[in-house]
């Protein structure tokens, strides 16, 4: 055991396994299926189960015999996702993108090893690709990652490319060469493209935007293919890149 690890509780990990196994199931779990999934026996998960029932972390069925995550997570996320003033500014320049462009407009952050959907508008278009709040997307396929890649300290980005560049469709950048050269065109225009990279379907658009501590977020826009063609791809990037200039100066992320 590494100095690190010996500060690490294996038994808070395992709790927080199960959470997770829990959020992503997307139906109720039986102790079994749990135990299976931290790879432990069924008394071992029983009683991480009851633990967190106990703490309201997780709720049980009427027969007591199956899982899921319970409310009491609501009360944490709300202070993450309703940081003030913050959080209205983003929402305003969110709406007017969306009032612009009839698009679905997102607002994502770095998360560990993740780009991770923070905040959206709904735009009016019928067809549209419908993520999610919480919703986590690769950093080295899709638009946002990209912009977070791109402004990110490049020790961190060679850690990430040093795990693997998996591919998730057509075409994903997968060589660590492809990758730097698409961080580095990023960086020089502006802002980063998803041709097909993260869905054999769907193309995107993504701008960064700054704070005061040179900390990057990014705002997107995701469409199918059927719509979202090159060309307009780059016209909407004028709007979206109007609007995260502003919100970073707002930010103190520029002059």
């Amino acid at each position: 055991m590494t100095v690190q690890d010996s500060n690490k509780s294996s038994t808070a990990l395992r709790a927080l396994h199960v959470m997770e196994m829990l959020g992503r199931a997307g139906r109720p779990l039986s102790v079994a299926e749990v135990a299976a999934g931290i790879e432990a026996d069924r008394s071992t998960a029983y009683r991480m189960l009851m633990t967190l029932l106990d703490a309201g972390y997780v709720r049980r069925d009427a027969s007591e015999k199956y899982y899921q995550l319970g409310y009491k997570l609501l009360s944490l996320t709300r202070g993450l996702l309703n940081d003030g003033e913050r959080t209205e500014l983003i929402g305003s320049a969110l709406a007017r993108i969306s009032a612009e462009t009839q698009e679905t407009a997102h607002y994502s952050v770095f998360d560990r090893d993740a780009c991770v959907l923070v905040q959206r508008s709904r735009g009016t278009q019928l067809v549209s690709v419908d993520f999610q709040i919480g919703d986590r997307s690769p950093l080295h396929c899709s638009s946002a990652g990209k912009t977070l890649l791109a402004y990110m300290d490049m020790r961190r980005v060679e850690e990430i490319i040093a795990r693997g560049l998996p591919r998730f469709a057509v075409n994903s950048l997968t060589t660590p060469e492809a990758l730097r050269a698409e961080l580095a065109r990023i960086r020089a225009e502006g802002y980063s493209l998803d041709d097909r990279e993260f869905h054999d379907d769907m193309r995107c658009v993504s701008v960064p935007v700054f704070d005061k501590n040179g900390m990057c977020a990014a705002i997107s826009l995701s469409g199918p293919c059927s719509r979202f063609t090159i060309e307009k791809l780059h016209a909407l990037r004028v709007p979206i890149a109007t609007v995260a200039t502003e919100l970073s100066r707002k930010f103190g992320g520029m002059p």
